[in-house]
């Protein structure tokens, strides 16, 4: 994990025998185009020193006193004979000198931020009068600048190729590249090590991938966990032994493949785009950190995904297939099937779930052309959780925990931790796995959040229910989930008593009404995906009393953090929501004809004319997501008798903006 950064020439001084005192001078240097400061008014924190010896490099742990300066650092260190080469973390490139003498500077585990961009290349050290002009410079270009991590963002955003998720990469351009990426980045031994499980789907791979992590880490292994997409923050594609990646380790790791494809990219080689960019980052964080197991969920498709660089996975898995993405995947099963065992490898397991017959013949032929053990791994029996929960809400999650066994219990067996058949999943589960399973988390998917916006007496008000399903079969299966959800938070609350007070001393209960905020991505048909949530709620007795249409608010052009968020100031094209209004309210009349489920819900006394873009009888578009969320918490605070349960789908990104507004 070194990086030889020299600084000047290379050079070392000796010292004498027994203790002594070396005088260490920290100079600027403006030669700032890999390093930059953490801080840009120097905020540093003195990591460490290393001493090496001789051909020995034995290393020791020193005593440092850092006085630290706005434009360097002196430092006084206690060291044994021996030639000196101090090594530490700094995040700026800089001159490093022993008694005037200049040396090489080594980073090990860089807590690094480096600046492809905001300074002009030097080779000279600063003289004190070009130091004091920089130092006036400084203070006028302090207010501008941005954080370190919004900076990788921003390097991050430029590699966004357009505005749609499914781009000519997906379809197999230059997929090649990959490879070439992966010599530049010296990971070609490391990904051949790895204990890699890869798993494709169209849905409930990210939730297969989730339940895997939460096994395998139950079970005392150190887990990696690459998923797509993140809904707040980019760091959520990163998880290591269960949580995010923490920010320092993200830059890290983010500045040294950015820096090393930035300078080996060329024409013939151009810089991958986002997604390869990420996934290439998951392999060389997985294998810095040293994981015991990395799990791989495909972004899109499976033959050219970017994560399908992997050549030696210890086992696969193909999640539930339907109609996703059919503009670069094909539009019918067996074409989505093709792609999607695009990532069998020769001779390496494969588990797939129940899957319609067109495509389980083409899972079946791709296994039988490639030596594949391709098996079914049927969905779990809730009696094998002892009186448990899964972790992830719904029945259809049943299917992914069986599949997550089946993968777990074969790379256990693979990578020799378990004796082939030394447990029968049929009849028990190690209690490693029923943990997993029961503590598995996820965001976005069947989550409930109170909004934390309102008052004491009024928490219950408002109700958000987040899914991010985005296809014709997760909508209802979203819609089951949903009905059952509010009719379990209706009897719950009828069981607590709770009573609003009226006028003369009268008491009432609540009632309650459900929302839809939706939107979409333009690819998707909403006269496939609204009508299946409308018909599955209704099977409920569930009816919408309003559905609200909005823009999202996170950019396609834009990868953003937990702290971004746009500004309500712009003027957002609303044209497709407007046609998802028209679809909506087709559907409606086509169910109830002219008559309305009954307006529960009102805000009266604000004039929302600027912010409502069209009102119908049964929806609205708003010009943005914050104002629909200030228009529900208005009627919330206005209508205290009704609980407004607010059903939040059809875009993981709409999702995602809703968890920033509520948490911010």
């Amino acid at each position: 994990m070194d990086v030889k950064i020299t600084t000047g020439a290379s050079v070392s001084r000796t010292v004498s025998t027994g203790v002594t005192s070396v005088a260490v001078e920290f100079s600027r240097h403006v030669d700032f185009m890999k390093y930059v400061w953490m801080d840009e008014v120097l905020d540093l924190q003195f990591i460490g020193l290393t001493l090496g010896f001789g051909s020995l490099q034995r290393s020791h742990h020193v005593l440092c006193d850092c006085n630290l300066a706005k434009w360097g650092m002196n430092s006084k260190v206690l060291c044994d004979s021996g030639q000196v080469n101090c090594v530490f973390s700094t995040s700026r490139q800089s001159t490093f000198t022993l008694n005037n003498i200049t040396t090489n500077l080594s980073l090990i585990h860089p807590l690094v931020t480096p600046s492809p961009h905001r300074y002009q290349s030097a080779t000279a050290i600063s003289s004190p009068s070009i130091m004091a002009q920089d130092d006036e410079c400084r203070s006028s270009e302090a207010s501008s600048l941005i954080s370190p991590y919004d900076e990788a963002m921003d390097a991050l955003s430029s590699l966004i190729t357009q505005k749609s998720r499914a781009d000519q990469t997906n379809a197999g351009l230059r997929f090649d590249l990959m490879f070439d990426y992966v010599k530049i980045l010296d990971l070609e031994e490391a990904m051949s090590k790895m204990k890699i499980i890869h798993v494709a789907g169209t849905k409930g791979k990210g939730s297969t991938c989730t339940f895997t992590e939460a096994i395998l880490r139950n079970c005392g292994f150190r887990t990696g966990l690459f998923t797509s997409p993140h809904l707040i923050d980019v760091r959520e594609r990163f998880r290591l032994d269960g949580v995010d990646i923490c920010e320092e380790k993200f830059l890290a790791y983010f500045w040294w493949c950015w820096n090393r494809l930035k300078e080996k990219c060329n024409d013939d080689i151009p810089m991958p785009n986002l997604f390869r960019f990420l996934a290439l980052l998951a392999f060389k964080t997985f294998s810095a950190e040293q994981v015991d197991v990395a799990i791989m969920e495909v972004g899109l498709g499976g033959k050219f995904d970017a994560t399908n660089v992997v050549q030696t996975p210890v086992v696969c898995g193909i999640a539930s297939l339907g109609y996703d993405h059919t503009e670069i995947l094909g539009n019918t099963l067996g074409a989505i099937a093709g792609e999607k065992a695009g990532i069998f490898k020769k001779g390496v397991p494969a588990f797939t779930v129940p899957q319609p017959d067109e495509a389980m013949e083409v899972l079946k032929e791709k296994a039988s052309q490639l030596d594949v053990s391709l098996q079914v791994a049927y969905p779990l029996d809730r009696k094998l959780l002892n009186g448990l929960n899964l972790g992830l809400v719904g029945d259809h999650q049943y299917v992914n925990a069986g599949l997550a066994i089946k993968l777990c219990s074969t790379w256990l067996q693979n990578t020799g931790h378990l004796e082939p058949d030394s447990t029968d999943q049929n009849i028990s589960l190690p209690q490693q796995f029923i943990k997993g399973l029961t503590t598995a988390t996820l965001q976005g998917r069947a989550q409930i959040i109170p909004d934390p916006s309102l008052d004491i007496e009024s928490v219950g008000n408002l109700v958000f229910y987040l899914d991010g399903a985005h296809s014709p079969e997760s909508m209802e299966v979203c819609a089951n989930w949903f009905s059952l959800a509010i009719k379990e938070d209706d009897r719950q609350e009828r069981t607590s008593n709770k009573l609003i007070p009226l006028s003369h001393g009268e008491t009432t209960s609540k009632d309650s009404t459900q929302i839809l905020l939706f939107n979409c991505m333009a690819v998707r048909d909403p006269q496939l995906l609204l009508p299946r949530l409308v018909k599955t709620c209704g099977g409920h007795g569930i009816n919408f009393n309003k559905a609200l249409f909005v823009p999202n608010m996170s950019l396609y052009t834009k990868v953003g953090s937990t702290s971004s968020l746009s500004s309500t100031d712009h003027v957002a094209d609303v044209s497709w929501q407007l046609t998802l209004q028209r679809v909506w309210e087709n559907i409606i009349f086509g169910e109830r004809g002219n008559t309305n489920n009954g307006d529960l819900v009102s805000v009266e006394g604000k004039d929302y004319s600027e912010t409502i873009v069209k009102s119908c009888e049964n929806s609205v578009v708003f010009s943005s997501l914050p104002l629909a969320i200030k228009w529900l918490r208005d009627a919330a605070k206005q209508n205290r008798s009704v609980r407004m349960q607010v059903l939040v789908t059809g875009s993981l990104h709409l999702v995602g903006d809703v968890m920033k507004l509520l948490k911010k």
